[in-house]
């Protein structure tokens, strides 16, 4: 019969445990500035995704409205019935089941008529402020 020495301890030894910590190190340096840029290219994707959808919204609301809602009934109008002027006769929205917010957690803006064709619409982008010069917004007149 074999004796078994139940007393024995078994572990990792400090030069291993450091042998690990430095190799996930050295992945954490490789890997995490490449997922770091991904996720802003992915939010600026989302942006530009979200504002082809609420210019097609506005196109098919202009479709039966013949005109584009004003600034002042905004991105709204693609959701309920505006009750300001001019008053769409043929509103059959809702035409957008609910307004996003871009990915940054802000409201997308709306202008017409727009400086940049029709009408705009637009974000801040990430930095979230209204540029004097307009860079770094995120638009519809990008792809213009």
């Amino acid at each position: 019969m074999q004796y078994i020495n139940l007393n024995k301890k078994r572990g990792f030894t400090l030069i291993e445990i450091m042998v690990v910590v430095v190799i996930l190190g050295i992945l954490a340096i490789l890997i995490v500035p490449n997922i770091v840029g991904k996720v802003d290219e992915a939010r600026v994707t989302k942006a530009k995704a979200d504002i082809a959808t609420l210019e097609s919204g506005l196109d098919l609301y202009r479709l039966d409205s013949g005109i584009y809602p004003s600034t002042e009934q905004g991105l709204q109008a693609l959701e309920v019935k505006p009750t300001i002027t001019p008053i769409p006769m043929n509103w059959k929205g809702p035409y957008q089941k609910r307004l996003p917010n871009d990915p940054w957690g802000e409201p997308y803006q709306y202008r017409n008529p727009g400086t940049h064709g029709n009408i705009d619409i637009f974000s801040f982008g990430p930095n979230g402020l209204a540029a004097q010069d307009e860079t770094g917004y995120i638009s519809n007149w990008d792809s213009k």
